[in-house]
């Protein structure tokens, strides 16, 4: 792990909290509106969580979740401040062009079946991006500044000043992320990692 870095993914924060509880391992990525023309691509294997609520809806998740939503939702929160809590690795990442198996992975992220249909064939180009991801807390949160060059529809950011990773401890032991990861690769064989 590095021990410091300025790279972001923004992710909506109810994935975040399903990936800190250790509920998740698994993101399903395409990209967003502002995205560069082929979409979503794995700029970083190391990252900083980012959470934001844009674009974050029921509909979009199982209803297993709907409640923590509201919850987080109803939170007051601050715009003008980004805490970044938590730091993950890229462990297997995967391309699938095959929505049947995405639609294996049901139980291993949070996403509506609906919302992965429509990620998946997301500008006519069918696929998703499958991240494995192995997450860490950080001892106490960094708080920055929600800068105007933070916004927009975009998966990464940079982040203008580097934060410290420094006694980051793993939300999941060893062993228990070892076997959720093994799972997922398991469902992914077919498809080659990038």
């Amino acid at each position: 792990m590095l021990e410091r870095n300025r790279s972001a993914l923004k992710e909506w924060a109810i994935q975040e909290q399903q990936l800190a509880a250790g509920r998740q391992i698994l993101l399903v990525k395409k990209g967003g509106i502002h995205e560069k023309r082929g979409g979503f691509t794995i700029e970083h294997r190391e990252f900083f969580l980012f959470p934001t609520f844009l674009h974050q809806s029921r509909e979009d998740l199982i209803p297993l979740v709907h409640a923590e939503l509201d919850q987080l939702q109803a939170a007051p929160h601050d715009e003008t401040k980004i805490p970044f809590a938590y730091y993950a690795v890229v462990e297997d990442v995967r391309r699938v062009e095959d929505l049947a198996l995405v639609h294996q992975l049901a139980g291993h992220h949070v996403l509506s079946a609906s919302a992965v249909d429509e990620r998946f064939h997301y500008r006519n180009n069918p696929g998703v991006h499958v991240l494995a991801l192995r997450v860490y807390r950080l001892p106490a949160p960094h708080v920055l500044p929600a800068l105007p060059a933070y916004g927009g529809c975009v998966s990464w950011v940079e982040l203008d000043q580097e934060l410290s990773t420094a006694g980051a401890v793993p939300v999941l032991s060893d062993a228990a992320f070892a076997e959720r990861l093994a799972a997922v690769r398991t469902l992914l064989a077919p498809v080659p990692a990038i």
